[in-house]
């Protein structure tokens, strides 16, 4: 089969000209369905004038304590006894860790038909958000307003930090100040948390990414992209505040519907510069790293059936980036896009011109922040390539236990941000998960990451210098990673209890190494947040507040990976000459796969084809809707007026890539697991009735108090 190249170049194109050709005002200001808003500033008026809802405060309180955060992905209580729903995906990781070659829970799924079989996930930490409170005001007041950029920047930090101290130890909740805006406003955001959780149950990984990588971020789609998951305290299962009823029937066409979760990182805010700084640096650099490395892992699994399942997850993840940041460079290597960005620009410089106050407090802004990304370009190379972290999970954690023994002997306010004392307990769960490391896997990874530091930076480059003492890049991965006793849980903690002297006398060659790098790294994360971040904060801020005087808080804020409502509806598109429908259904799937001949990746799992008898095929599957998401709303429940459950967001499709950038309804849509297709796959596919019943007995006790 001929492998096709993705276009979203012209989906971008497309969609660019959709917008070029729209009137100057329209593009600043939200339409019906855009915005990721916070929850303590929906469009009311605007949700009631065109859809006829107005949330109430108890409806809002409801989804927020129902809502639950992953971790890079969202998910939500659905039922009084502590069950949760969220994506395979975003499972996967856990899924992947709990396997092992007798068990290969990735390939065959998982489903535990009691309590007793529920299986205790290794470091699974989810959040629920309690309150939120605007402490803009007193992270300002610690602030002067006149000290250089790098001392501004410190002082931001030190009252984030004395404010989340104050909040962690009065509530005995997980304190974290989120900037909004880009620095013009700041909350105090307070969490439960949940460390004992335990997976219930998931499908094979065949039928929840359905097509593979083909059919990745396209539509229609045929996949049953679901996990289930149950939160315990004290050994026994969560009873939540909040939950969410189950929807038997789902959503129908033009129907309201809210996507609520936890969108990770949009760029809808950044001055043209800082886009400029992303098409022209960033982007590149981050796709030839992630094209190196899954290069690496495709050669490591193709070495037979163990590799592939132990590098199966992060094949997977890294083609997901990949497909996105491809799309996203595309986006923005699109002229119309870009003069679209400048056009906006240039409005809102006049404007802010034509009012003296603004002028002086923020007409400077927009050329700072371009100085800035001019100071990043120039050492934008040793920034990004000697970034080593997420490339291998035992580095991760070489330098997570090398850093704390350094930052935990300095005071609270002056320590690095996921070191304060805010983060330490959910540091030292993820530092001390007893989840296996695979040498031969990270080897690979780490072998891949220092060549291509090599190749970028040079031979000469003191990083480079530092990370391979003059040997090749392959014999200092497999040396570290094979050597190393950090596989060890009890001698993690060990070298953690010793503090910085037991660190410091260390052999472990990997805890050697970082000792070795980590200052040039560290050196290269000051310069960046005393030269660039603190610009970007203070600029971004002076920004926000100018645009808030001549709007009001009429605009949403950037993802920041924080709780988000989105409303939308239900709806289809045109593309080309046809209609592409709002759902699909079971027979849709079998049709792919008989279509294909049962080819991979369009084979069936066994147990889908043994139950085509028994399902109900025009059962709906997946369906599109215009909510408003960005990665990390993965798992997010669709939730109607009435408060109930009726889809999952696992997607978007290739013309939803724009919504990092811009927001548009043409044909982009967020692409959902229907609410009754997983009950007719619990009950008719996976023999999992039990788990389907708990669901109902959800919807007749209410979902808790509203």
């Amino acid at each position: 089969m001929r492998r096709m190249i993705p276009r979203p170049l012209a989906a971008a194109a497309l969609l660019a000209a959709l917008l070029a050709a729209l009137p100057a005002g329209i593009a600043t200001t939200a339409r019906a369905d855009e915005g990721m808003w916070t929850l303590d500033n929906l469009p009311l008026d605007q949700l009631e004038k065109s859809y006829g809802f107005r949330p109430t405060p108890e409806w809002l309180e409801h989804v927020q304590k129902a809502c639950v955060d992953f971790g890079g992905g969202s998910g939500a209580f659905v039922s009084p006894t502590g069950l949760l729903l969220t994506n395979h995906h975003v499972a996967l990781g856990q899924l992947q860790k709990m396997s092992s070659p007798e068990h290969n829970y990735v390939r065959d799924g998982f489903y535990a038909r009691s309590p007793a079989e529920e299986k205790a996930c290794p470091d699974l930490e989810l959040r629920v958000l309690m309150s939120m409170e605007d402490v803009t005001d007193r992270v300002r007041r610690g602030i002067d307003a006149q000290a250089p950029d790098k001392q501004q920047n410190a002082q931001r930090k030190a009252a984030t930090a004395d404010i989340e101290k104050a909040a962690g130890k009065k509530t005995g909740l997980q304190a974290r100040v989120v900037e909004l805006y880009r620095g013009g406003e700041y909350w105090l955001y307070l969490y439960k948390k949940y460390t004992d959780v335990r997976l219930v149950m998931a499908p094979e990984e065949r039928i929840a990414f359905y097509g593979g990588d083909w059919d990745n971020f396209c539509y229609p789609r045929h996949d049953l992209d679901f996990a289930f998951f149950r939160a315990y305290e004290n050994g026994r299962p969560v009873h939540p505040e909040r939950w969410l009823v189950w929807s038997a029937g789902g959503p129908k066409e033009d129907e309201f519907v809210v996507v609520a979760g936890h969108p990770g990182s949009t760029g809808r805010q950044l001055t043209v510069a800082q886009l400029e700084y992303q098409r022209d640096a960033n982007l590149p650099v981050r796709i030839r790293q992630q094209e190196r490395r899954l290069a690496a892992l495709r050669t490591y699994a193709a070495t037979g059936p163990e590799p592939d399942r132990r590098a199966r997850d992060r094949i997977r993840g890294l083609e997901n980036n990949l497909k996105r940041q491809r799309a996203y460079l595309g986006v923005l290597q699109d002229p119309a896009v870009m003069e679209r960005k400048r056009g906006e620009e240039a409005r809102r410089r006049e404007r802010v011109a034509a009012d003296p106050a603004l002028a002086a407090a923020a007409g400077g802004a927009w050329d700072r922040i371009a100085a800035a990304q001019a100071e990043l370009m120039k050492r934008h190379r040793e920034y990004l390539y000697r970034d080593l972290g997420r490339v291998s999970r035992a580095v991760d954690i070489a330098t997570q236990i090398v850093r704390y023994a350094a930052e935990t002997a300095k005071p609270n306010e002056q320590r690095l941000a996921e070191y304060r004392d805010s983060n330490l307990e959910s540091l030292r769960f993820r530092m001390f998960s007893p989840a296996p490391i695979y040498p031969d896997v990270e080897a690979a990874l780490l072998a891949a990451q220092l060549e291509d530091v090599t190749q970028a930076l040079g031979p000469d480059d003191p990083f480079v210098k530092a990370a391979l003492g003059g040997r090749w890049p392959a014999e200092v991965a497999a040396d570290l990673t094979q050597k190393t006793q950090l596989g060890d849980v009890a001698f993690r903690k060990q070298l953690v209890k010793g503090g910085r002297r037991a660190i410091a006398a260390a052999t472990d060659p990997l805890i050697a190494w970082v000792r070795a790098v980590d200052p040039l790294i560290l050196e290269q994360r000051r310069w960046f947040e005393d030269t660039i971040e603190s610009v970007e904060s203070r600029e971004g801020g002076a920004l926000a507040r100018a645009r808030f005087a001549l709007d009001g808080k009429s605009a949403y804020p950037d993802a920041t990976g924080t709780l988000r409502l989105s409303p939308g509806k239900v709806a289809g598109y045109e593309e080309l000459t046809t209609q592409v429908p709002w759902k699909t259904t079971f027979y849709g799937l079998f049709d792919r796969a008989a279509s294909f001949d049962g080819a991979d990746p369009f084979d069936l799992p066994r147990r889908i084809a043994e139950a085509r008898d028994r399902l109900d095929l025009a059962t709906p599957l997946n369906f599109v809707s215009t909510n408003d998401i960005i990665g990390g709303n993965s798992g997010s429940p669709v939730v109607s007026r009435d408060l109930e459950l009726v889809g999952l967001v696992f997607d978007g499709n290739t013309q939803a890539f724009c919504w990092n950038y811009y927001y548009e309804d043409v044909q982009a849509r967020c692409v959902s697991v229907h609410s009754s297709a997983i009950l007719e796959a619990l009950r008719k596919i996976y023999d999992m009735g039990g788990l389907a019943d708990e669901l109902a007995p959800a919807a007749q006790a209410g979902g808790g108090p509203r």
